[in-house]
């Protein structure tokens, strides 16, 4: 299997100091990478900045130039959760760059499949606000130059983030050509990505939503998986699927409250992978959200590598939670989300 990586350290020049989504979070990853021999296995891939004419298939012209005057001044916070440096509106160009040639690369038949190590995440960023430590939404970015440029008329885009994609699903809401799909944490931030969130007009049906209660773990989600996405990805038929791929969801991670293992992470992977070769060729692009215990998040990013590269024994250092609680149940969650997008 030809893999993908996308990398550069300009990544590493969003400089955000001691906050959670910070450099150390792709240093980590590329450290483990490199200490398991996963890197020398991968194909390097070079990202290229976005253009402004790319930005703005999803994000307002004003909204780019005040981020680019944000940096030009020395950075500074936007909202309480997302900061800048002086470097973050060119290590965000090659964000969004890094996954429109990770696109690119899928597309042309460089590489079977693509990971996209990039910062700063964009799953959150909508039109015109920066929000959630989000500057640019890449993947939506990157999903609507492959819609343009490709002669695509179907593309899912699966999140798997322990937050919603408020800004992904905003940009792809009217729109019937793509199918998004998320499972997070609910209640939980932003506040979006009830059920009763499905799409708009003629895209009724192309949003779906799994809003998953605290301490959901590796069963749950595998539940979801089999029950919800599977189905709805084979409904749908995908040409090619994106994936924001958030590790934040990890029992380890102190961000949030969900209870996934790195196993849990390979089990969604592997159906992902199976979706794409039965669907798309096996085209994918993964491209990182969140995720801020650096070990589960270097280990969870190795394994995901592992499945795409058809490797077969996984590691999962960490192992499985203890389990303070009962297990939550989400058996009317998910019928009822079946029942809402005719999942039968």
């Amino acid at each position: 299997m030809r893999v993908g990586l996308v990398y550069d350290p300009i990544y590493l020049k969003h400089d955000t100091g001691q906050h959670p989504e910070n450099a150390k979070r792709l240093e980590a990853i590329i450290s483990y990478l490199e200490q398991t021999g996963i890197k020398e296995q991968l194909i390097p891939i070079r990202p290229r900045t976005a253009s402004t004419q790319e930005l703005s298939l999803v994000h307002d012209e004003q909204y780019i130039s005040m981020i680019q005057n944000v940096a030009q001044n020395g950075g500074g916070s936007l909202d309480p959760d997302t900061v800048m440096s002086s470097d973050s509106y060119e290590a965000t160009l090659y964000a969004a760059g890094g996954v429109i040639t990770a696109t690119e690369a899928v597309m042309k038949k460089e590489v079977d499949s693509i990971f996209a190590l990039v910062r700063p995440p964009g799953h959150h960023a909508t039109h015109q606000r920066a929000m959630g430590f989000c500057l640019f939404n890449n993947i939506a970015i990157a999903t609507e130059y492959a819609l343009r440029n490709y002669s695509l008329q179907r593309i899912l885009i699966i999140d798997f983030d322990v937050h919603h994609g408020n800004g992904t699903q905003e940009a792809f809401y009217n729109n019937p050509n793509v199918l998004y799909i998320s499972t997070h944490e609910y209640p939980f931030y932003p506040g979006t990505g009830s059920i009763e969130e499905t799409g708009n007009g003629p895209a009724k049906g192309t949003t779906i939503n799994i809003p998953l209660p605290a301490g959901s773990g590796d069963t749950e989600y595998l539940k979801v998986f089999q029950e919800i996405i599977i189905p709805a990805t084979k409904r749908f038929k995908p040409q090619l699927i994106m994936v924001s791929a958030g590790y934040d969801n990890h029992w380890a991670d102190e961000l949030a409250l969900m209870q996934v293992s790195t196993t849990g992470f390979t089990q969604m992977a592997e159906i992902i992978k199976n979706l794409a070769d039965e669907l798309c060729n096996g085209r994918m692009v993964f491209s990182l959200e969140g995720g801020y215990n650096l070990t589960a998040l270097a280990t969870s990013v190795k394994a995901t590598f592992d499945v795409l590269m058809n490797k077969t024994t996984i590691e999962d250092p960490l192992g499985q939670p203890t389990r303070r609680n009962k297990p939550p149940s989400i058996d009317s969650l998910t019928q009822n989300i079946r029942k809402i997008h005719k999942l039968f």
